[in-house]
């Protein structure tokens, strides 16, 4: 056998080599379809104890982010190559078509450990445990991974239930119940159902202008995504990186973009805390826009308008949800609004928000209670729902 024969089956075993055992597969982009797997789409991949993203691949945070009973959630955006999202001061960005959302729900695990197998850690939501874009298995139970994906007819969103061994997640079409126990850090324990949402649920968050009724990303907003994050390469500010990376287009100077603030940072204005929670978690529907809008309750970050956000404000219709009480916000007096007495339910008939979650997110309650507490509106004015004195500042 020629020499020259040898050098070319060696390269040839090199080069398959490679192959086997070097980068996986590009991101693979359905057009149509609803494939049955998580793995076929090539976002994220099990491997060496860790969950970890593909090359293309970007995670993200939010300043303040959706309670979801206590999950936490490693976030990413893909989009095609050249392709990037267009800005948005308001809005979430416009992403192009082939855009790939995924949102991993996982809880960490008890530090020493539970016999009980159910049993997960009740920590704060925005301490995320992904460390040079991996998450180390050993240290978590992963739930599911939900996808939005930009067709060319619109968003569509698949959800995404992994198995007890982390290897493999499946299409859950009809959504899927999990057993678990939030255990907190004092020993105490609470069981939690946790529903993963069947496909036409996702509507139920995700249609945020009740005119279109057409699904649209929640979370990637110029004011949600204005922040710092640890990424494999190092710490640098998220917008800066997807502009930089070619993933953001037309992005403005620094001093010009919103953000809002860490609803769990004591060091942040309470005001500025209690309305980025109130935007993030009820703001999507509670808007000029959402589904919520007939109840004249508006909750995101634009609206200022101090009976908008109810202070004052008589509802329109919520039933059993009022708990007797007559404002929305009574200022001063968290205890007598409604806001609060929805917050703290797990009620179906009351709790609020009403999809997304089925235990109580104490941390949040207690923020937005403080925050109503120090209002100085008054609500004596001789008229309905009309407060008499200036209220909170601007955010």
């Amino acid at each position: 056998m020629g020499t020259l024969m040898v050098r070319g089956m060696v390269v040839a075993a090199a080069l398959l080599a490679l192959a086997g055992c070097g980068k996986p597969p590009a991101v693979h982009f359905f057009e149509q379809g609803q494939p049955a797997t998580l793995d076929e789409w090539q976002l994220l991949r099990v491997r060496d104890g860790h969950l970890s993203l593909n090359d293309g691949v970007v995670p993200y945070d939010l300043n303040t982010p959706l309670f979801s009973d206590y999950a936490h959630k490693l976030r990413t955006v893909w989009m095609p190559k050249g392709q990037a999202a267009g800005y948005q001061p308001e809005h979430a960005f416009d992403f192009p078509v082939g855009t790939i959302l995924s949102k991993t729900f996982y809880y960490p695990l008890p530090a020493t450990g539970d016999a009980g197998g159910n049993a997960v850690a009740r920590t704060p939501p925005s301490q995320s445990l992904l460390h040079d874009e991996r998450l180390d298995l050993s240290k978590v139970r992963l739930i599911e991974t939900r996808l939005l994906i930009h067709r060319k007819d619109g968003w569509v969103a698949l959800p995404y239930v992994w198995n007890h061994a982390q290897t493999a997640a499946t299409l859950q079409r009809t959504g899927a119940s999990v057993e678990l126990e939030l255990l907190a850090a004092d020993g105490s324990r609470e069981a939690l159902h946790y529903q993963v949402p069947d496909q036409n649920q996702c509507a139920g968050c995700h249609v945020t202008d009740n005119r279109s009724r057409r699904l649209q990303p929640i979370g990637p907003k110029a004011r949600h995504l204005n922040r710092d994050f640890d990424y494999a390469a190092g710490r640098d500010n998220q917008l800066a990186h997807l502009a930089a990376i070619g993933y953001l287009k037309n992005l403005p100077a620094p001093e010009q973009v919103p953000r809002m603030a860490d609803a769990s940072d004591p060091g942040a204005a309470l005001e500025a805390r209690a309305r980025a929670y109130l935007d993030v978690n009820c703001g999507h529907c509670h808007s000029r826009t959402g589904p919520a809008i007939t109840s004249g309750l508006w909750l995101d970050a634009p609206t200022q308008d101090h009976l908008k956000l109810g202070m004052c404000k008589q509802p329109i219709a919520a039933g059993k949800g009022t708990g007797d009480r007559r404002y929305d916000i009574q200022p001063g007096d968290a205890e007598a609004s409604i806001i609060a007495f929805r917050m703290d339910s797990d009620d179906p008939a009351v709790m609020m928000p009403e999809v997304g979650r089925a235990v109580v997110h104490r941390e949040g309650v207690a923020l937005i209670r403080q925050w109503i507490d120090a209002l100085e509106t008054s609500c004596d004015t001789g008229g309905e729902g009309q407060p008499g004195n200036t209220g909170p500042p601007a955010v």
